[in-house]
């Protein structure tokens, strides 16, 4: 197992950006900058032994800097969405950046992604890694508290990308990160033929504007039920409501097994390369995004992603849970300690 590392750029400010690059003893390769603690390249093997590369990304500095979908980063201090850009906490109504619309979304204009994190290398047994520290501090984005945050990239022997987060806080606020790297099993086209289960009965369906409505709808009979093995383009473009306001998938389903410990979330199969993956969280949820919005992006090595080109499995806490009493709390007092643990798990049939 082995860590490389590089500068990857500079920001406008001076700071050198560094790209790592973690390698296991099987020759899996993951490359992760600490500018947005992005995973910028992750390469395994098909089912003949040939490395590809199966996310989505950009191959300089600067298109990271200016990239409007997430790529492969860190999303904070709330993935997904916040109604109207406010809540309120202790009785106090804190407002926030309405980035999406009327809703505030990934922690606003300058979130997590969008920040240089501290790097170092790291080694366990059980792999080798990149630990990422960034504070941010009380009011940024409109958020309460100093909020101390740590995210460990853990590659195994196991073909396992293994993600840690922990957070603590001066002040009760409210935490939800994530992962939004765009998986495509294939390394081309589209994911529609990739095959998905997702260990879920129910999602929260949403409105117009992607906010939840409080209900835990099952999805049995509906296009949203991938609890049997199903493509991913059978019923994508079906004329459900839900898909409309979507323009495909990009909702949270509410896992059976969610929370501590480590369970089931998910497995994608992509049958032409015989690439899978598993996917392993303590989040009560995930949202499946299908890259609906992707519009002609100019990505990795000269590759075009139009819609569909990668799916996200963000494992979280439930959208919109600050003014959602009824979901999984998102609150972190001061005092406690925020952790979270999910693992992308890649095999071969």
């Amino acid at each position: 197992m082995d860590v490389g590392k590089r500068v990857f750029g500079t920001l406008g400010d001076g700071r050198p950006v560094h790209i790592y690059t973690l390698i296991n003893s099987n020759g899996v390769e993951a490359r992760i900058t600490n500018y947005g603690g992005a995973l910028v390249s992750l390469r395994v093997p098909d089912r003949h032994g040939r490395m590809g590369d199966v996310v989505l990304g950009y191959d300089t500095l600067e298109e990271y800097i200016g990239d409007e979908n997430y790529f492969g980063c860190i999303v904070g201090r709330y993935a997904n969405r916040i109604a109207g850009g406010r809540f309120s906490l202790n009785g106090v109504e804190y407002r926030l950046a309405r980035n999406d619309g009327v809703n505030h979304l990934h922690g606003g204009v300058k979130g997590f992604n969008k920040v240089l994190w501290e790097a170092r290398e790291t080694e366990r047994e059980d792999g080798v890694g990149l630990s990422l520290a960034y504070l941010s501090r009380h009011g940024e984005e409109g958020y309460p508290g100093d909020l101390s945050v740590r995210v460990l990239y853990l590659l195994t022997d196991e073909d396992e990308l293994r993600i840690e987060y922990a957070a603590a806080t001066d002040r009760d606020t409210v935490v939800n990160l994530t992962h939004h790297s765009y998986f495509n099993l294939a390394g081309a086209r589209d994911v529609l033929g990739h095959a998905l289960t997702i260990y879920a009965d129910h999602f929260t369906p949403v409105d117009e504007t992607l906010i939840p409505t409080g209900e835990l709808r099952p999805i049995e009979g509906t296009p949203m039920d991938f609890t049997e093995v199903k493509a991913i383009g059978a019923d994508i473009d079906a004329d459900y409501e839900q898909l409309h306001f979507g323009k495909g998938y990009d909702h949270n389903w509410v896992l059976n097994e969610g929370g501590e410990p480590l369970a089931p979330a998910a497995r994608v199969y992509e049958p032409a390369t015989g690439r899978a993956m598993e996917v392993h969280t303590t989040e009560p949820g995930f949202q499946l995004y299908t890259g609906n919005h992707l519009d002609g992006v100019a990505g990795k090595g000269g590759r075009t992603y139009g819609p569909r080109s990668g799916l996200c499995l963000e494992a979280q806490h439930f959208p919109d849970s600050p003014n959602r009493p009824e979901f999984p709390s998102t609150i972190l007092r001061a005092g406690e300690t925020y952790t979270q643990t999910t693992i992308y798990r890649f095999l071969v049939r």
